[in-house]
């Protein structure tokens, strides 16, 4: 397991690094309403960077959504991604990057280590399970990747003779979460 504290504050070192203005922390009543709204709780890992790092603004290429507040926020892009007319977006997975071109970063919060997925909508598939690719084990472990720059969205880590190693693949649950989970 990775020590949380040292984590948070390696994050928030590169997060200052990277951002000299970063908003405030959330506070626990913000994760809490964010809770609610949401419908179900967030994984330590991301409650922890929301209430310890910052309220987004930091992270990989186009930095993390706010949990929180005015504008594109976690919470507010999630509610538009859920609507009854969606097909693609499973119960439990909150938006927290905007890659571009309709692609997300997201954490599946149902599950215990709050994987880390890729949307990626551009192929046109004919099964939205098929838009659906597992980043990251875990959100520590996606963290870390930042940290070390070896994510594949890294210019350096994609010509390392490992590259197809860091890139997402298919998503295993998607056809099951995206069937079974019904609109909450």
């Amino acid at each position: 397991m990775t020590d949380l504290s040292a984590l948070f504050a390696r994050v928030r070192s590169r997060a200052e690094r990277q951002n000299t203005e970063l908003p405030p922390c959330a506070g626990e009543q913000d994760v809490a309403r964010a809770e609610s709204d949401l419908g179900f709780a967030l994984p330590p890992v991301l409650s922890g960077l929301y209430r310890r790092v910052a309220n987004g603004g930091f992270g990989p290429e186009y930095l993390l959504f706010p949990l929180t507040g005015h504008g594109r926020t976690a919470v507010a892009e999630y509610g538009p991604l859920r609507t009854a007319a969606s097909a693609y977006w499973p119960h439990g997975v909150l938006p927290i990057l905007d890659w571009g071109c309709g692609m997300y970063a997201a954490v599946d919060c149902l599950h215990p280590d709050g994987q880390v997925l890729v949307f990626e909508p551009n192929a046109g598939p004919d099964d939205w399970a098929d838009a659906w690719f597992q980043d990251s084990p875990s959100l520590a472990q996606w963290l870390l990747n930042w940290l070390n720059g070896t994510g594949w969205w890294e210019e350096d880590g994609t010509v390392s003779d490992d590259a197809a190693a860091l890139q997402p693949q298919p998503w295993p649950d998607a056809a099951r979460r995206l069937a079974g989970a019904g609109r909450r």
